[in-house]
């Protein structure tokens, strides 16, 4: 199945929910704006799925990658610890063994190269604007968890990496954590070895397309 095959649906499934948009009329706006305000306030958040499937779906066509999304990450109470403790680059020379649970996260991509035997975990982002402190906060802390449990996660996923790196993309541009825990749009291709963005657009493009058709037939 190609490509957009398997993005299409994704984004079909996207439009229909945005379709269904409940707006409340806004009395300078009216009713065309007021739900137009209200579909694009809602395409922005639920964009954020696509790119992490484009992304993915992308990359699977690879012929140097694994790619699965992990949906219950475990986080035990010592990584919890050691996140929080240690700076980032700490972090990266750390490793703790993988299975106890005190939390769990979902992991939008991970992927193993088999050319540089690197087990490598993502989350992905618009990047189209800046987090609060707060929520900066929370990220690295997740980054950092995933981090250090990484390569002994790879390990019982059989596939034996002899490193491990937590990512975040922000693929629009906007970093919300400093290099090299983040990437951008114009790194990727560099970074898988991989013709990605290019997979990446078409998907966003035909989002577009069905977004604005949608706005238009009001």
């Amino acid at each position: 199945m190609a490509f957009m095959d398997r993005i299409s649906p994704v984004v079909d499934e996207t439009i229909s929910a945005l379709a269904k948009t409940r707006f409340i009329e806004d009395p300078i706006a009216g009713v065309k704006y007021s739900r137009a305000t209200s579909i694009i306030s809602s395409a922005y958040k639920r964009h954020g799925r696509i790119l992490e499937a484009a992304i993915r779906e992308g990359l699977r066509e690879s012929n140097r990658h694994q790619v699965w999304q992990e949906d219950i990450f475990r986080v035990s109470r010592a990584a919890d610890a050691l996140a929080s403790s240690q700076s980032p680059d700490e972090c990266a020379k750390s490793s703790l063994p993988y299975g106890e649970a005190v939390r769990a996260l979902q992991v939008d991509m991970i992927a193993y190269d088999s050319a540089d035997k690197t087990i490598r975990a993502y989350e992905i982002k618009r990047g189209n604007g800046q987090f609060d402190a707060g929520k900066i906060r929370s990220i690295r802390r997740d980054l950092m968890c995933v981090q250090v449990l990484l390569k002994s996660y790879g390990d019982l996923a059989s596939v034996a990496p002899v490193a491990a790196e937590s990512r975040i993309i922000f693929y629009y541009g906007t970093r919300s954590l400093p290099r090299p825990w983040s990437l951008i749009k114009n790194e990727l291709d560099i970074h898988f070895d991989y013709a990605i963005t290019e997979k990446v657009e078409q998907a966003n493009a035909y989002f577009k397309e069905r977004l604005h058709a949608l706005l238009d037939a009001a």
